[in-house]
């Protein structure tokens, strides 16, 4: 919306600090970041009153959430999203593509999150409605944006999907591209919703992937950098950085509440945005393979309930004490501070490894 400055940096050279996204980028971050600041108590308040009894706990998870988390208001999401979505449109290049898809995207999973939770809230169950509509929405909308982020695409990279650590090879999905890159958008929003289970856990490994992929895609965005690095040079792709910036703004402005113990839970409203931007900035800047690094600490959860649901399906024995992975360790003892740091710990290496992958060919 602001990008209207660009035209009086003619007349006056101060207003071409707008043509920057580097300086976008941090002025979305501080935008985003004020804005959960200065509404988040009142959105909190207003969820409070509204939600009486907050989010329902599973009676079969930890005996310790019972006890501490009870209570607690969720749809916490909003705040993110509100913040996250006023700074994107007004620090964005709205006359992007990428920007659209990526947004749109977003805000769909948002609303199927909101849904989700509002039902769990009002039927007082840690039961939404049913799994499978809920992901065939997810579906239908993930391939609507991997469609667009096709079409959008240079010809020579319009199915192609990179491969780390190697110069200039790609695979050539053909047809296969679009439920490929669904594939990676769906399965991203899930993975952030499993890790989504315990104070503070989900939002600053959210926060070190938006910022990775921002870097990444301000460096494929940009010819003379791409170049350098041997990487594909995505046209457009560059103002991703500024969507990413709203986001890790928005979610440091929500850590503030979420931090232990949590005023706010983020429920499936934030988790499933989250996860789906994420996936769709990937697929956008043909790095999909590399959000399986920068991601992995989502990949373990998302894994872990995948091997413990079948084994017990097939044996009728549990692989871990309880799943997702992190209520495993709660059941061997650990405090819930020590996993999350831990897990912050593991997100970070992994954010470095995959930064790696743009050097290393």
């Amino acid at each position: 919306m602001l990008t209207w400055l660009f035209a009086l940096s003619d007349e006056l050279s101060i207003f071409n600090v707008f043509r920057y996204i580097t300086f976008r980028t941090g002025a979305a971050m501080l935008t985003s970041l004020l804005l959960v600041f200065l509404f988040g108590p009142a959105i909190i308040r207003s969820l409070r009153i509204r939600q009486g009894k907050g989010q329902p706990i599973r009676s079969e998870g930890p005996a310790t959430h019972l006890l501490e988390k009870q209570g607690t208001p969720t749809m916490g999401g909003l705040m993110i999203l509100f913040g996250a979505t006023a700074s994107i449109l007004l620090w964005c290049d709205l006359a992007n593509s990428y920007v659209w898809v990526v947004l749109l995207l977003t805000l769909v999973y948002g609303g199927v999150g909101l849904y989700d939770d509002y039902l769990k809230v009002t039927r007082q169950t840690t039961a939404g409605f049913r799994g499978r509509i809920k992901l065939v929405i997810e579906g239908i909308a993930a391939l609507l944006a991997a469609g667009a982020i096709s079409y959008l695409a240079a010809p020579s990279l319009t199915n192609e999907v990179a491969i780390p650590f190697l110069k200039d090879v790609t695979i050539d999905l053909g047809w296969f591209y679009v439920p490929f890159g669904a594939f990676i958008i769906v399965g991203a929003g899930n993975a952030v919703n499993l890790t989504d289970g315990l104070d503070g856990l989900a939002i600053v490994p959210v926060m070190i992937a938006s910022a990775t992929f921002g870097f990444i895609a301000y460096l494929v965005g940009n010819a003379v950098f791409a170049d350098y690095l041997q990487i594909h040079f995505v046209q457009g792709s560059g103002e991703l950085a500024v969507v990413c910036g709203a986001l890790v703004g928005a979610g440091l402005g929500f850590l503030w509440f979420n931090a232990p113990p949590a005023q706010i839970f983020m429920g499936d409203t934030g988790s499933l945005a989250l996860g789906g931007a994420i996936g769709t900035v990937a697929v956008a800047i043909k790095h999909e393979i590399v959000l399986a690094v920068v991601g992995g600490l989502f990949v373990l959860e998302a894994v872990s309930v995948i091997v413990q649901v079948t084994s017990y399906k097939l044996t009728g024995h549990r692989v871990f004490r309880m799943a997702p992975l992190h209520h495993h360790f709660e059941q061997k003892g650990w405090k819930e501070s020590t996993i999350v740091i831990r897990f912050w710990i593991i997100a970070v290496v992994l954010a470095m490894a995959g930064l790696a992958t743009l050097k290393l060919r």
